[in-house]
């Protein structure tokens, strides 16, 4: 039988960001195994990251907080993204916003679990106001299904985060693949909120 991890005390070598960095792989793991019903107990956490107890009160102090700073390193990629978007046509960018929540679900998973936790901290919109710019400019051409910039700001980051927490129980109720439904999500998603270029003469 394996002894628990409990002990395990960082070593000398290791430093505060290593054990941070454990701590929230460690919480994002339990979540993923036991879900989000079972909750989310911080000794738990350590001993999962075999670092000793006290360091996840020390570093942390709460699950809200440990959880805030999971998201917070865990979206970088995706807010990177969405910054590296910004300019492009509405269609692109509604892809690219699509496929890097699929391929890094974690932020959506973490904003969702704070939000539904009562923090009203958490920010679904990324690049929030470059993208507003890009819409209302988007609006102003005409380019947009309504001219309601917020609402459809809203509405594409409701769609994106709902498809990304319920994907594969989606797939399954359908009777799909997830990939297959992902692809024909995507077209569905562009085709909701960016309407197809004019054809000369209309």
């Amino acid at each position: 039988m394996t002894a628990p991890r409990t002990a395990g005390r960082p070593g000398p070598a290791r430093d505060r960001g290593a054990t941070e960095e454990s701590l929230r792989a460690a919480a994002i793991a339990l979540l993923r195994r036991g879900g989000v019903l079972a909750g989310l107990n911080l000794r738990q956490v350590a001993d999962e990251a075999g670092v000793n107890r006290g360091l996840v009160y020390q570093y942390f102090g709460s699950r809200r907080a440990l959880l805030r700073s999971a998201l917070f390193h865990r979206s970088r990629p995706n807010a990177e993204d969405a910054v590296d978007a910004a300019g492009l046509p509405l269609r692109k960018r509604l892809s690219r916003l699509f496929w890097t929540s699929l391929r890094n679900p974690e932020p959506v998973v973490l904003a969702s679990l704070l939000v539904l936790d009562g923090d009203d901290r958490p920010r679904v919109l990324l690049n929030r106001g470059a993208g507003r710019a890009d819409l209302a400019a988007e609006a102003a051409r005409g380019e947009l299904p309504v001219a309601d910039v917020e609402a459809v700001q809203a509405a594409i980051a409701s769609t994106i985060y709902g498809y990304t927490l319920l994907r594969e129980h989606l797939a399954r109720e359908i009777g799909l693949p997830a990939e297959e439904l992902d692809a024909r999500m995507a077209a569905c998603v562009e085709a909701m909120f960016a309407r197809a270029p004019a054809r000369d003469g209309e």
